[in-house]
């Protein structure tokens, strides 16, 4: 009797793989065995990015924030803690947006902490 073998799943979780490192350079793309560890690592590799790309965009934030607020004399920290006293709930996001593409808006934002 011949022995029983998974042959359609396993050929079916061989393609998965290969299909996620289809672009990958040299031996990654089209060997199994270094495709397979390729593609672990890629997916490593994206969650740990995933975790970065926020980090990144609060620092670019509150690079254009403190940007914005020295063109009004005052500086990152002094002006996120007037924000803080007066009660204005404005995000980083929002605040760098404000600064970068409406800074007439942003200046009414820092008159408005500074009175």
């Amino acid at each position: 009797m011949p022995r029983s073998v998974n042959a359609v799943a396993a050929r079916a979780r061989r393609k998965k793989v290969m299909k996620q490192a289809k672009g990958f350079f040299g031996r990654r793309k089209n060997v199994w065995t270094v495709a397979k560890n390729a593609v672990e690592k890629a997916g490593v590799y994206a969650y740990i990015g995933r975790k970065q790309k926020k980090r990144n965009f609060r620092a670019l934030w509150i690079q254009r924030i403190n940007a914005g607020a020295r063109l009004h004399g005052m500086s990152y920290s002094k002006f996120m803690g007037e924000l803080a006293k007066k009660d204005i709930q404005l995000n980083r996001k929002v605040l760098a947006d404000l600064a970068m593409n409406h800074p007439e808006a942003f200046k009414a934002v820092v008159d408005s902490i500074k009175k």
